[in-house]
This record gives C-alpha cells, structure tokens and sequence, in this order.
C-alpha cells in the first residue's frame, strides 16, 4: 500500500528551449507503517511523546491487528507481545510475574474483575508498558500494566454490520455507527451493539455475551472536547467456573482436554456498567489540560463444582474419581477513578521542557459472600455433594439444587480500598539527538475491612529516570531505571503476626534500541531488563503465643531480552515477530515459599516464548492471506508439574467486494492438544482450544 504526500514548490520558470514539469515528492509507506505500526501511545509518558523517544518497552496492538487476527478477547492476542503467556483467566504471565495490574482509558478498575475474560468489541487498541510503572499510575505489578483504549466517535460518518459463525455453534453479529449528529461537526456519536454465543470446547461449558456502547463527543470551546461514554456488559457462562483438567507430573492430560467437573446446572453470570467522562482542552499554546472520571460497577454470581482431588475409589490401582465441593459465590464492585493531568511545554538555556503534572484518585468497594457444601467422598468433611468420574463422567446426577443451600452458614468479606497520588515529570530535549525523561510520584494507600473495623494506612515513593540518544537517524538507543510498589494484603498486617509491614517493592534497570531500518521498512526493537522484588512478605515459620509469624524476607529476580520486528518483506507482504528470553528466579524464599512460584521458578514463566504473525495481500483480487504461529517453552505449574511446551498455527483469509469484506480464521490448525498454562494439581492445567474455525462477514455503508 502507498501513501503519497503532496509538497509544495514554485512553479518552474518558462524556457524557450523546453518546459520543465516539477513533480510532487512522493513518501513510500509500507503495508506494516500503515497497518500495524503505532507511533504513539499515552500509556508510556501520559503525554504525546512519540513511543520511539520512551526510555522503556512499549508495545501497541492496534485494530488492524485485532481484526487480522479476528481476536474477540485479550487472549488472543498474546502471541503478538513479546514477554507475556497466559496464567489463568485474565491473568497474565508478564516479564516473569503474575500481572492483573489492568488500566482502561488511562485510569483504574477492571468491569470484568473476577473470572471474566475481557473482551474486544469495544476496544480500539491495547497497550502494554513493561516493567514497574509506579512513577505515573501508583501501585502495581513489577511485570507491567495493561491498558484498554476504547472505541470513541469520529468525525467521518460510517456504519458497519458484521455477522460471525463457527464451530461449536458459535455465532455473533454486532451493529456500528459513528459520525457527526450536527452539520458543523461539533457533535460526534457513536453506537455499537454485540451479541455472541457458543456451545463451547469443554463439555456443559456453553457462552453468551452482550454488550452496548454508546458515546457522544462535544467541541468545547476553540480547543476542548467533552467525551461521555457508557457502556454495558453481560456475560452468561454455562458450566462455569472452569477449572483445568488433571495431568501427571510430566504434564500429560489424564482424560479428555474437554473434560469437565462441573455440571450443566453449574454457572458464572457477571453484569457490569460502566460510565467514563473526558475533557480536554488547551488554555494557551504552551499548555495541555485533560480531566477524566470513570465508574463501574460490577456484580458476579457463580455457583459451581470445585474439584477437589482424585481418589481410587475402586481400589483397582487408578485415581479415577475427582471429589468435589459445591460453591455459591457473591462477588459485588463498585469504583470511581479519577485523573487529572495539565502539560507545560517550555523552554530554558536551550533546553526543551515538556513537564506534566497530575493526580489521581481510585476508591474501589468490593463485597464478597460464598456458601460452601463438602464432598461426599472425603471422610474427614463428608458432604452431600458426589464426585465425577474422570474417565467415564456421567452429568446430571446431581445439582446444586439437590444440596439444601438455605441451611448452609454464609462467610462474607466487605473491604475498601483508597488509592490517591501526585506525580510530576519532565521530559528534557537536551540537544536534537538527546532526550532524558524524570519522574516522581507520591501515593497513600487505605485499605479497610469495613466489617471487623481494621484500617491500614501507608504511603510510597516511586521513581522512573531514562535517557534516549539517536544514535543516528532511525536508531535511538536508551536506558532506564524506574521503580514500583504493591502495598500489602489486609489480612498480612496483623500486628500479632508481626505487622503492619512497609508495600513490597520492585525495580527495573532497562536497556534497548528501538530502530527503524530498511528506508523505514523495517522496525526492530530490542530490550534488555532486570527486575527484582522484594519486601515480599512471607511466613518466618515461627510462632508467638500460638500465631504464625510473618516477615517481609522475600526477595526474586527476573532477567530477560525481547525482540520485536515489523518488517515490509515485500509491499504486499508484512511479517511481525516478538520473542521474548525471561529468567524468573527465587533467591530468597522464606520459610513457606514466594506465592505464585514452585521452588525457586515462578509458575507459568516460559524462559523462550515466540509469535509471528504475517499477511500477504493479493490486490488482483482484493484479498489477504494470513499465518500465524505461536510457540511456548516448557513452563512448570503452581504445584511444580511440567507444563509441556507446544506451537500452535492459525490461517486467515479475507477479500473485499464492493462494501463487503468476507473473513475466514482457522485457529489451532492442526488441532494440537496443549496446555495453555498450569494451576495447582488438583485443578490440572488449563487445556488450550481446538481447532476452531470462524467465518464473518462485515457490511461497512
């Protein structure tokens, strides 16, 4: 594809002897510039600083990719980022850790908390900055942060309906709409509806999901626009929660990867509705100002079977039958997030100054209630509730219904947390080719049990320092250290266990080139990183007048290089590759180990991961064809099983006639049984998908 950029000249002089004709300068861009390449992303500066000039890794995957790749949720996308594999559910090994820390918009709070995965229907783009990033969004994971950019309205008018089928009975359809609503522009819309459903992989686990989006964007002003946004979600999950299925120590399934523990009666249904209001503006040239609220509220209800171990009830010698409990859980959420931010652009001695102000405030309520019915198989908490064959399940026998839930107890947790900060940075052109980035942050955190009345109050500093250096145009080498917290669980600050304990704390030293080759063919970017945790509160394995003991000992330390390549192979042909290199490791454990870790590695850190994407167009008659492969080194489980490593491939195929474009995905080509990733070993491991085949077509007007 090519991009032509008109540029102005003078009009060449008559002769008498010929005439000279000036021609427009011309700008070739490649497929992968204009589809996959993002040049800039809020995520790492909260300001406009193009991402080639952020000391730290960065990655975007935009919309393009996200429809290529005919991605409904986050996971599947995560072939496309370098250091990052799936842990369970939403949760994300990333840079070595379990990563939840999720962004929306910029600011806190998750409408799919809990067991939810999060889906893409209304999502523009995904961003990812890698490493702690205490300095601009407080306390947080030390593998990175997650932010969700929504969909918002657009000043050009277009409509799109889109219908999908596939195997498993799925099918989905979705409605959009965005444009101007006056003839001036200064009020823009935007609409989108989706509904999906599928029978799905594993046995009784059936799916349906809604959701409505609606936006509207006003011109405030000569500068300002005011954006408010709702969006509503529901999702009916049949069979649900899942768990994994058994495996043996090396990592092989026991039985079927579409076994199930649960019942067809068993469900998870979450409602969640969401409001976000944004205002930007510009008060003088050299000034950027930007305000946005969001609140959610998010309420899940999920009564299901939890496995709870194999037994050989027959005595032939084989664990054939996997005892259970029967849960009823409550999960009620509601949050307000706050942000302000105002950027000044000046200058002194010659230096160039974009300096960023902000604060930021998070209240988030969460109530928790849960029932319990024991297992009949298990002499020391004998219950009414039966077990399921491994091999030979017979569904139906029993439900929830049959375990009298109206004369169990109730347990139930009501906390609140309070997070509030302020932060200041400065981003420094010290000569044309030299850029260093500062940051400080301050936060104070509360955290209440609103039913036994306890309080912990703390406050933090973090920190990020980076320089940039092009070391000739299209090379920019840098370097950086940046810092990051993660105050401490209520239930560890009990001062007889021996707390309050100060936030665990980590840190990043980062090294990189991010280059662009080929006459602007090629991006390849390279990162080299250490992160180290500490202050991990772990058991001390002593006790003081009969309570455990607890100390803030634990100390880990993960290594790794990642690479990243977007390159025009041809003008009809993009190739994009991200492998990663990560070394997570435990140097001081404690007497009862680091949670989410199995000796001294963590669980579900592969050391090699590697994802390739590419697409090859075909304009004679306007179509793309497309590969993926996704490969995942051996990892080890929560309990320390093997978690073999596998590749995956996946095929697409897509044309446009007139207005329409037909799509077909092929994932998991050669239906490869796998396990996306390990749990603990009465769980099993989470199997990965078949091979599912899905086939769309989109009506854009």
């Amino acid at each position: 594809m090519f991009q032509a950029r008109a540029q102005a000249v003078d009009p060449a002089p008559a002769s008498s002897d010929s005439e000279v004709t000036e021609l427009d300068s011309v700008q070739v861009r490649g497929r992968a510039l204009t589809l996959y390449k993002t040049e800039d992303a809020a995520v790492g500066t909260r300001t406009d600083t193009p991402l080639a000039l952020v000391p730290q890794s960065v990655q975007v995957m935009p919309r393009e990719l996200i429809d290529d790749q005919a991605a409904r949720q986050v996971t599947d996308l995560y072939r496309s980022i370098s250091g990052i594999s799936f842990f369970s559910y939403a949760g994300v090994t990333l840079r070595g850790f379990r990563q939840e820390n999720v962004l929306y918009d910029g600011l806190r709070g998750d409408p799919y908390a809990g067991f939810s995965v999060p889906q893409l229907f209304n999502i523009e783009r995904v961003e990812v900055l890698k490493g702690p990033a205490g300095a601009l969004y407080g306390g947080g994971d030390a593998g990175g942060v997650i932010n969700y950019v929504t969909r918002k309205p657009q000043a050009k008018a277009q409509r799109r309906v889109e219908v999908q089928v596939g195997n498993e009975d799925f099918a989905a359809g979705s409605v959009e709409a965005t444009g101007p609503l006056t003839s001036s522009g200064d009020v823009r819309y935007r609409l989108g509806a989706y509904a999906d459903g599928e029978e799905g992989v594993r046995w009784n686990a059936d799916s349906q999901s809604v959701i409505g989006d609606a936006s509207v964007a006003f011109d405030v002003g000569e500068t300002g626009e005011l954006t408010l946004q709702y969006t509503d979600i529901t999702q009916d999950l049949g069979g649900n929660r899942l768990r994994g299925v058994p495996v043996n120590d090396d990592g092989h399934f026991l039985t079927s990867r579409r076994w199930n523990h649960n019942e067809a009666s068993d469900f998870l249904d979450m409602r969640a509705k969401v409001v976000l209001a944004q205002y930007r503006f510009s008060p003088a040239p050299a000034w950027d100002v930007d305000f946005a609220a969001r609140w959610f509220e998010n309420s899940e209800h999920q009564i299901y079977h939890e496995p709870m171990g194999l037994i050989d009830r027959d005595g032939d010698g084989t664990a054939e039958w996997m005892t259970r409990q029967l849960r009823n859980q409550y999960r009620d959420n509601d949050a307000l997030a706050t942000n302000a931010n105002a950027v000044w652009r000046f200058a002194t001695a010659g230096i160039d100054h974009k300096l960023l102000f902000g604060a930021d405030y998070y209240r988030g309520d969460s109530d928790f209630r849960a029932q319990t019915a024991n297992s009949a198989d298990l002499p020391r908490n004998a219950g009414p509730v039966p077990g399921i064959d491994l091999f030979n399940p017979v569904y139906g026998v029993t439900s929830y219904h049959d375990y009298n839930l109206a004369a169990l107890p109730w347990r139930q947790t009501r906390t609140r947390g309070l997070r509030y900060g302020g932060y200041v940075q400065d981003e420094l052109t010290l000569t044309p080719r030299w850029y260093v980035l500062a940051g400080l942050r301050w936060d104070g955190f509360e955290d209440e049990d609103r039913l036994a009345g306890n309080r912990v109050v703390g406050h933090d500093l973090s920190w990020r320092l980076g320089s940039t250096f092009v070391l000739r145009q299209g090379i920019n080498a840098y370097a950086s250290v940046a810092s990051g917290f993660v105050p401490q669980a209520t239930s560890d600050q009990d001062p007889a266990a021996g707390g309050p304990f100060d936030a665990e704390q980590s840190k990043q030293w980062e090294l990189g080139l991010k280059t662009l080759l080929g006459n602007g063919r090629v991006t390849l970017n390279t990162a080299l990183y250490r992160i180290e945790r500490s202050n991990i509160v772990q058991a001390t394995g002593e006790a003081v007048d009969g309570v455990n003991q607890l100390g803030a000992l634990g100390l880990v330390r993960s290594e790794g290089l990642e690479l990243d390549v977007l390159a025009d192979v041809t003008d009809r042909w993009v190739v994009s590759v991200a492998y990663a290199y990560n070394d997570a490791r435990v140097v001081d454990a404690g007497s009862d180990g680091i949670t989410n870790a199995s000796g001294d590695r963590f669980a579900n850190a592969p050391r090699n991961t590697l994802g390739v994407w590419t697409r090859y167009d075909l304009p004679a008659i306007a179509s793309a064809i497309g590969f993926g492969a996704d490969y995942m080194d051996e990892r080890i489980s929560l309990d320390g099983q093997r978690v073999k490593p596998y590749t995956v491939f996946d095929m697409s195929w897509q044309t446009q006639w007139q207005d329409w474009k037909f799509q077909a995905n092929i994932k998991n080509l050669f239906d490869k049984v796998y396990a996306a990733s390990g749990f603990i070993e009465r769980d099993g491991h989470f199997p990965g998908e078949p091979r599912r085949l899905y086939l769309q077509a989109a009506y854009t007007f």
